[in-house]
């Protein structure tokens, strides 16, 4: 047999074993979505969590996610989940499921399961402040993986305008907490990093659809969010330096100070109250200018022709 005969005969037993398991998922999941995507509304279990039954078949087949069977992150239940709840999981999962167990009460190895593909991105989620502050504080409103991404059965790519973590929303979702009162005042976190931002020329650009203007995690990094007073942080003392740089060639030590989320003092503040009183003066001033001019010459018109009969 030549060597492109075997190529011949080889080469679509290969690819069947690939498609065999994701036709085994979709029709894993068509089997689950039959009944939840015609489900509505919430039950209550008996440790008083409440559990949305309905996925839209649609949108998780569109989502990043569509290609996975449901029991490749329910990994407690096997073909008939409600028979036999307590399948065997993985005891790295089971691990980690168990550090994050009271942020999901309902089903953690569920949340546990996205460290079986993205193992090193979790691992940097939880050496985060916002990992650290579910697995060593035992907090619920610590920021893990769906808090940004949304619901795991919806997540779209990231360079997808309408996913959470886009460029177009990714300030949005951050401003979830880092815009909410009572967590600013709980963690005592730096107060209107949000409106600061909007207020900024990047954040401007940002409104004005700039494709490539800096978000949160242009400069905080994305999973591995370090406090802003950890010498490893990018917004650190002079790591500043290197981070503006990406963007900002030749950033200085004198350059770097001018990237806040502090409020502008009342120096700039009502500096720029006076200038937009100016412009607008300005631009009042000629309209009411062009408008007594065009009156007068209406008016010498109307009496030239008065006089002339």
């Amino acid at each position: 047999m030549t060597y492109k005969k075997v190529i011949y005969c080889v080469l679509p037993l290969l690819v069947l074993a690939l498609l065999l398991p994701v036709a085994a998922s979709a029709q894993e999941s068509a089997s689950c979505l039959a009944c939840h995507s015609s489900m509505k509304g919430r039950i209550k279990t008996t440790g008083g969590n409440l559990i949305e039954l309905n996925v839209d078949s649609e949108q998780f087949q569109a989502s990043v996610h569509g290609a996975l069977a449901c029991t490749d992150c329910h990994m407690k239940f096997t073909d008939n989940p409600h028979s036999s709840p307590e399948a065997s999981v993985p005891q790295d999962v089971l691990s980690l499921s168990s550090k994050i167990s009271k942020k999901y009460p309902v089903d953690p190895v569920a949340a546990a399961a996205c460290g079986k593909c993205h193992g090193e991105i979790y691992q940097k989620v939880l050496k985060s402040v916002h990992g650290r502050n579910i697995t060593e504080k035992h907090q619920t409103d610590g920021a893990l993986c769906v808090d940004c991404h949304g619901s795991p059965h919806y997540i779209l790519p990231v360079k997808n305008p309408a996913s959470k973590v886009s460029r177009e929303q990714q300030v949005e979702t951050c401003g979830r907490c880092h815009g909410d009162k009572q967590i600013i005042e709980k963690y005592k976190l730096e107060e209107n990093v949000m409106d600061s931002f909007k207020e900024s020329f990047h954040g401007r650009k940002l409104h004005l659809g700039h494709t490539k203007v800096p978000v949160c995690a242009s400069c905080h990094n994305s999973h591995d969010i370090r406090s802003k007073n950890d010498p490893n942080s990018p917004v650190f003392g002079n790591n500043r330096l290197q981070t503006c740089g990406k963007c900002h060639k030749g950033a200085n030590e004198k350059f770097i100070p001018a990237i806040t989320h502090k409020r502008p003092g009342p120096i700039p503040h009502y500096t720029e109250k006076a200038l937009i009183f100016l412009v607008l003066g300005v631009f009042t001033f000629i309209i009411s200018h062009v408008l007594l001019e065009a009156f007068s010459d209406i008016r010498d018109a109307i009496f030239r022709k008065g006089g002339h009969e």
